[in-house]
């Protein structure tokens, strides 16, 4: 069971405001990463902020995708990756990775990662918002903040 789990938050579209990364060896969560990151132009869509709370203000001294991404690739590079509606959170990685010329394939990751909401699908839980598999299953959640949304994905799929 080694793995690793991300989650992120976005400004608008695909621009990611703030990433959380969990990485798991062997069942146990050795490492823990959450960034903020500012942004285009430190841009916000007034829906999103309503949706996590982050604001251009939080942002606006925060490190860009650039130069947030070496970490994110370190935790991510080879690795199976888990992400609570995976296509999201892999097209935000993926096409902020494209703004900024960074070649997705030098991460050497699965075309799709693995899923938690259609794995609890599968089970038969409805709905499976990430907050409604977390009350299922007992798993502490601060929804819609990075790192706890990844850290609760990734006790979702050791649970699994």
């Amino acid at each position: 069971m080694t793995f690793t789990a991300i989650d992120f938050e976005t400004a608008t579209a695909f621009h990611p405001c703030s990433v959380g990364i969990v990485s798991v060896e062997n069942g146990i969560i050795v490492d823990e990463f959450v960034s903020l990151i500012k942004p285009p132009n430190n841009l916000y869509s007034p829906f999103t902020i309503q949706v996590h709370g982050i604001h251009p203000r939080d942002t606006m001294n925060a490190k860009s995708f650039a130069e947030v991404f070496p970490e994110i690739k370190k935790r991510l590079q080879n690795k199976i990756v888990v992400a609570h509606n995976e296509s999201f959170d892999r097209n935000v990685l993926s096409k902020s990775m494209a703004l900024y010329s960074l070649d997705y394939d030098d991460l050497n990751l699965a075309s799709r990662w693995e899923c938690t909401v259609k794995i609890y699908k599968a089970k038969g839980l409805k709905p499976t918002k990430l907050s409604d598999c977390c009350r299922e299953m007992n798993i502490q959640l601060n929804h819609h903040e990075a790192l706890s949304d990844a850290r609760a994905c990734a006790k979702l799929y050791l649970l699994r």
